[in-house]
């Protein structure tokens, strides 16, 4: 597995904006995934958003027209600008990267993220 570094999270009211981001030190194999879940408290970890290797992006439909994924594949890093953040949103956001030759998922440790006034 990889370790992955995340960075952004905080706390944010609502109607504002956060930007996440997540980087693989090191190389890592292509083709691959990278992307965003997130875990609210006592709740099942939910997929937000994933970037491929060759640029091609998911949404979840709860955070679409809101949150946008980009990539920089030369740093290994991605970021998750967040906008319009609602009470909702509320939890804990994990990176993923999902390495295709070996089926393999590496997670981080994850980044709170609170939308409150």
């Amino acid at each position: 597995q990889v370790h992955l570094v995340e960075s952004g999270g905080g706390l944010v009211q609502p109607g504002g904006s956060l930007r996440l981001s997540c980087a693989a030190p090191g190389d890592i194999f292509s083709p691959n995934h990278m992307g965003w879940y997130r875990q609210g408290a006592g709740a099942q970890r939910d997929f937000i958003a994933r970037v491929t290797s060759g640029g091609i992006t998911n949404y979840a439909d709860s955070v679409k027209g809101r949150f946008t994924i980009s990539r920089d594949n030369a740093m290994n890093t991605i970021h998750l600008q967040m906008n319009n953040l609602k009470p909702e949103d509320t939890a804990v956001y994990i990176c993923n990267l999902y390495t295709i030759h070996d089926d393999t998922n590496s997670w981080g440790e994850g980044t709170q993220v609170t939308v409150s006034s």
